[in-house]
């Protein structure tokens, strides 16, 4: 829904399990119209979209896309945004590092994100940009020497260098802006806003600027250009939170570097803070109820100021045995209307801080709330997806209207 004259927020329909076209449309016709009536009942309301590799290509055959677009309508509904990290099967099966697969080394993660981009752009409202969220180029911890990892992040430049020539012909062909965000998180080949920058102007300005400059036959300045206005951050507060990166730095770093912020994912991490000197087989009793076979939930243990990284919450509770324990954050995307959970609670306050900071001076067009976990919650915190998604936006909006 619209929010400041060209804003828009949303949330994410990875939530809704689905990877046909039929299995994606049948979750949104199911849940979209409570959504909008709830939040949005006098004014359109915008979609975040999700579409895996086989829906995307489902889409395009016969006339599923001119069916979607006009049931879009008859719902007074947009899509404006596509979640287009999870290329494969995201739920009921065990994702953890298979949602990196494939990675921007591959043709195949290309050719899907141009499908998505030239999908989003036949969807997209006049007047307005799409973007597009995509993997941090690969999971890390497949790659383990230095020169493996610059290998990696030079393929993975010239692929979005092809991306960028695609996306500007897109754009000449159809008037839409489609942009691409990336999105770091923990282990992923880029976690933070410095890992972002470097990426940007160590391969994507150079290695990539070549590839287009040649490509399109223009002066390097213009190739840069290109990328700038199509290569963007999308930045998830919860990932940032467990990088101990405030809302600030992220915004001011990508200011300080003339780099734009494409998309906001609103998610919320769970973390213990060591206050009060707690039971330590209590805390860990409680972090178990979340330490589930599908996600990775990458963890992070600050202690004497020190930041150690696990590459799951499993492997970090088993390290749990230290009194000089300060806090301990974990990648579970926990419903972002509640700070408090037991003995352990969530990173709320970077939403609340990063959202004051956007009324300030808004640093992104796309703002998406992504819980995508409702069906590994703990028991007891099971609730309808329906109102799950009506609470979280309800708060968001009331967050913005403070």
């Amino acid at each position: 829904m619209n929010i400041n004259n060209r804003s828009h927020l949303t949330y994410c329909t990875n939530m809704h399990p689905g990877e046909t076209w039929q299995e994606t449309f049948e979750e949104l016709k199911n849940n979209l119209p409570y959504v909008k009536q709830s939040v949005s009942p006098h004014q359109p309301f915008g979609i975040g979209l999700r579409l895996s590799h086989q829906a995307s290509l489902d889409i395009l055959a016969g006339d599923h896309l001119s069916k979607f677009k006009h049931w879009l309508y008859e719902n007074d509904l947009y899509v404006f945004t596509i979640n287009g990290f999870p290329y494969g099967k995201f739920h009921f099966e065990t994702v953890k590092d298979k949602v990196h697969l494939p990675d921007w080394t591959t043709i195949e993660r290309l050719e899907y994100t141009e499908r998505l981009s030239s999908i989003l752009a036949h969807m997209l409202p006049e007047n307005m940009e799409g973007g597009i969220s995509t993997s941090p180029i690969s999971y890390v911890h497949w790659h383990n020497s230095v020169e493996n990892r610059i290998s990696v992040k030079k393929t993975a430049a010239k692929q979005f260098a092809q991306l960028v020539i695609y996306l500007h012909k897109l754009e000449k062909a159809t008037g839409k802006c489609i942009h691409i965000d990336i999105e770091p998180e923990p282990d992923g080949m880029l976690e933070n806003s410095t890992d972002f920058i470097s990426f940007f102007n160590e391969f994507l300005l150079t290695f990539g600027l070549e590839v287009i400059a040649q490509e399109l036959n223009i002066e390097k300045h213009i190739a840069e250009q290109h990328i700038r206005r199509y290569i963007r951050l999308c930045y998830d507060i919860c990932h940032f939170s467990l990088a101990y990166e405030s809302p600030t730095k992220v915004v001011q770093s990508m200011k300080d570097h003339q780099l734009k912020i494409g998309k906001i994912q609103i998610s919320s991490a769970l973390k213990f803070s060591n206050k009060s000197n707690e039971n330590h087989s209590t805390v860990i009793s409680q972090f178990k109820h979340y330490d589930e076979p599908i996600y990775l939930h990458q963890t992070v243990i600050k202690q004497e100021n020190k930041i150690t990284k696990y590459s799951d919450l499993g492997l970090a509770l088993s390290q749990f045995d230290n009194d000089k324990i300060e806090e301990i954050k974990t990648h579970f995307h926990v419903p972002i209307f509640t700070e408090d959970y037991g003995l352990l609670s969530s990173t709320q306050e970077d939403i609340i801080d990063a959202l004051k900071l956007w009324k300030k001076e808004p640093y992104a067009d796309h703002l998406e709330v992504e819980t995508y976990t409702w069906q590994v919650l703990p028991q007891s915190m099971q609730m309808s997806i329906q109102e799950g998604i009506t609470k979280e936006l309800k708060w968001v909006l009331n967050q913005l209207s403070e």
